[in-house]
């Protein structure tokens, strides 16, 4: 199989290096950064984390190569990837399946609408954090699950293809049949500690028992959970509280993007976070005024970055 990986930040550097180790993958990046770019061509992907250090061989890319290819991940930040999938044309193919992973809810619309919703899959990280060390270094502390789905008429032999070439990576890497359940399963978790985190610089377990956060975080997990279960998903959490507390436990020192985000200077995907529950709800005539707060508050604090 040969795979193009575009947006090789933290997250898309972990993929492409586990990928290209794992034998029987052609794989190659595209990112914008050149420094990083020339890096990988002269040295190899290095990845570091709990299993050691590995070096993985890729071509890499400042813009997407005239070469079609069967899978193209598209592995960038939210906002940009509606943009990112219409400058992967030249990778997509007749039968090329694209695969895009990224936080919360929004952004596979804009990739359907430029490379087409029946060559589509959507993909779900949890329990992951990475970052990037420099040109050609990337570090993860975690690589729990990804779960894959179709975001339309993908065939499922194709979905299960992905999730082969993950589970041949290292990863646990499952396809499921009901993918929009299972991203509101993680918006939940997502809403509790992204605005939070980002506007107090408190980590994952300090948010949930904080006398004055935590609260707001379980306000805002219990809104996105309503939510959901007013828009009629198939969500399988009896208790909100309990299922972000749950997650919160097995990373407890970890820092959300949105807070990564802000303490580099960036924007952050919160409007596709918090910002996702008031927007679904009002498709049922609900308001989600935690989040809706929460998300201008931490678009209010970009704004002076």
């Amino acid at each position: 199989m040969r795979i193009a990986v575009v947006g090789c930040g933290a997250m898309g550097s972990v993929y492409a290096a586990r990928l290209a180790a794992a034998g029987g993958y052609d794989v190659q990046v595209v990112d914008a950064w050149a420094d990083h770019v020339a890096a990988i061509n002269a040295d190899g992907l290095r990845l570091v984390g709990p299993d050691g250090e590995h070096r993985a061989t890729v071509r890499a890319h400042t813009a997407p190569p005239a070469d079609p290819v069967d899978l193209v991940v598209l592995a960038v930040k939210a906002a940009d990837a509606a943009s990112a999938a219409a400058q992967a044309t030249p990778l997509v193919g007749p039968a090329t399946t694209v695969l895009t992973i990224q936080n919360g809810l929004g952004s596979a619309e804009g990739v359907a609408d430029a490379l087409g919703a029946d060559r589509l899959a959507v993909g779900i990280a949890s329990g992951f954090g990475a970052s990037l060390r420099g040109p050609g270094l990337a570090h993860h502390n975690a690589m729990r699950a990804l779960r894959f789905g179709a975001y339309a008429g993908l065939d499922p032999t194709a979905v299960e293809c992905v999730a082969a070439a993950w589970r041949a990576g290292g990863f646990d890497a499952a396809a499921v049949e009901d993918i929009a359940a299972m991203q509101w399963e993680k918006l939940i978790c997502n809403v509790a500690y992204s605005a939070p985190c980002a506007l107090t610089g408190l980590t994952v377990g300090e948010v949930m028992d904080h006398e004055h956060m935590g609260p707001v975080s379980r306000a805002a997990a219990t809104e996105a959970w309503k939510a959901a279960r007013a828009l009629g998903v198939g969500i399988d959490v009896p208790d909100p509280v309990e299922h972000v507390r749950a997650f919160g436990a097995q990373m407890p020192a970890a820092k959300p993007s949105a807070l990564l985000d802000v303490e580099a200077g960036r924007v952050s995907e919160i409007d596709v976070i918090n910002g996702a529950v008031p927007r679904e709800a009002a498709k049922v005539g609900r308001t989600a005024p935690v989040n809706a707060t929460l998300t201008a508050l931490v678009r209010a604090r970009e704004a002076r970055l």
